[in-house]
């Protein structure tokens, strides 16, 4: 399963850890995904949806 967000498409992001000594070694950013319980086309699904959507009403939540 991606980590994708179902709605706006967010997933991980690469860049490089950088050290004190300014050694650089490649890491990951997952987003923040929350397993949601939304109405979807008019039923119930559970869709992984990061907090971004979340927080800015995207998703009508099942009561």
């Amino acid at each position: 399963m991606a980590r994708r967000c179902e709605i706006c498409g967010r997933g991980p992001q690469v860049g490089n850890k950088v050290s004190h000594s300014h050694i650089l070694t490649k890491r990951r950013w997952l987003p923040n995904l929350q397993v949601v319980r939304a109405n979807v086309g008019g039923t119930t699904k559970r869709i992984r949806v990061c907090t971004r959507c979340l927080k800015a009403g995207k998703v009508t939540r099942a009561v």
